[in-house]
């Protein structure tokens, strides 16, 4: 089996999470006012929200990206058989007429 480890988008995610939970933590053992600490839960989730859709965004991108290379893959190497498929009937066709005549 192969292992192929962590990819960036699954270590930015891990990344964005634990900054997430730490700066949660932060607000909520931090000495303020409750006024200023939802303040800065809701900043702080605008800000993750943000972030979020910035990842979201990108992933999309790069799945689209990948699959149009798949698409020009597919398409070329479906050229190339039919071509070699096309080929190999013509070949047929010559070798029954030898074969008839002969």
């Amino acid at each position: 089996m192969k292992d192929e480890g962590f990819g960036s988008g699954s270590v930015l995610l891990a990344f964005l999470l634990g900054g997430v939970v730490g700066a949660g933590l932060a607000l909520l053992v931090a000495p303020q006012s409750g006024e200023e600490t939802r303040r800065k839960i809701k900043e702080l989730a605008d800000d993750i929200k943000d972030k979020t859709n910035e990842y979201i965004n990108e992933a999309k991108e790069k799945v689209s990206s990948a699959a149009d290379e798949g698409k020009g893959y597919y398409d070329e190497k479906k050229s190339l058989i039919k071509a070699a498929i096309d080929a190999g009937k013509d070949a047929y066709e010559k070798e029954k007429e030898k074969f008839a005549k002969g």
